[in-house]
């Protein structure tokens, strides 16, 4: 077992899935659904959750998949945004950029966590939304959680003073640094170029315009003989950096969408497949909204509870 691959998740399956106007100006994978019915969009995205709990379920992740019909949520498909769990039982709650995407935060979720994971605290972040300061979760983040680093892309969702308080709270090492696509636009969530599994991380690294600062995250990538895989800016864009370790029945397996898998190279997909599977899911249309596999994917790192003689699960 690795701790970087959890081996259960959450999954929120959407009824009425839509890419979020209030995010597109900053999101720059973000695309248009215009000419898509609403109804047809959101009957899509809600099977393309089911067949990607389908796939995990399979492969011997346990899935915890939380329905959505409320309209006014249209990326709530993305939960790691605002929850994140640590072993020994913390859980983070975010604060969120976008003001329709705040009340994503469901106390059910929580409350599932608590019965079925042993949980002993709950770190709430979201006050910071009161003075304009956001750290949107493991979208913002990027964590290394055998060598505690936090790796963010600053931008207007991963703000430095947020980020420090969640590394002093949490145990990690910041590692902050500027990254922008070849537009200038700066990158709105670290997941998006960069992946950090058991034996190899991958990541964008030309999109981060410091040599320095480049070498800085290669050096501490590294560490441990970690394989670091660069990805190209074509590839970013095809998602392949939004992916997520996770740990399955048989052994470890990369999770990430089939346009993902499609963008890597056969070495990249060798150095990846020397140490776990990969399991590719399909889902167009929730790259519409801007977030690939690994947004949709809430790890636990939590201990689960025994189930007591005579009391369900």
């Amino acid at each position: 077992m690795s701790v970087q691959a959890p081996s259960a998740v959450v999954l929120v399956r959407p009824h009425t899935f839509m890419p979020n106007p209030a995010t597109v100006v900053d999101n720059a994978f973000q695309m248009s659904a215009h000419s898509v019915d609403r109804q047809t969009l959101a009957a899509a995205a809600r099977n393309e959750v089911t067949g990607l709990a389908e796939a995990l379920e399979t492969a011997g992740v346990t899935v915890h998949v939380f329905e959505d019909y409320d309209e006014t949520r249209p990326d709530s498909v993305f939960p790691n945004n605002w929850l994140s769990t640590h072993a020994g039982g913390h859980i983070g709650i975010f604060p969120m950029y976008a003001p329709n995407r705040r009340h994503e935060r469901r106390s059910d979720i929580l409350d599932f966590l608590k019965t079925h994971y042993r949980v002993q605290d709950v770190i709430d972040y979201s006050g910071l939304e009161m003075d304009r300061v956001f750290l949107e979760g493991t979208g913002a983040m990027v964590l290394d959680h055998g060598g505690r680093v936090a790796y963010a892309a600053r931008s207007r969702r991963a703000d430095p003073v947020a980020l420090e308080r969640f590394c002093t709270n949490f145990g990690y090492e910041p590692m902050l640094f500027d990254a922008a696509d070849a537009d200038g636009t700066a990158v709105y969530h670290t997941n998006v170029m960069m992946s950090v599994a058991t034996d190899f991380a991958m990541v964008g690294l030309g999109l981060i315009p410091s040599a320095e600062r480049r070498r800085e995250v290669v050096e501490r990538l590294s560490g441990g003989g970690r394989m670091v895989i660069e990805l190209s800016h074509d590839q970013i864009l095809n998602f392949a950096g939004n992916a997520i370790e996770l740990q399955g029945g048989e052994g470890r397996v990369l999770a990430l969408s089939g346009r993902a898998l499609g963008s890597l190279t056969a070495e990249q997909k060798a150095i990846i497949e020397s140490s776990c599977t990969l399991l590719p899911v399909d889902v167009p249309t929730i790259e519409l909204a801007g977030g690939s596999v690994r947004c949709m994917i809430a790890g636990i790192h939590l201990d689960r509870r025994p189930v007591l003689a005579g009391i369900g699960d």
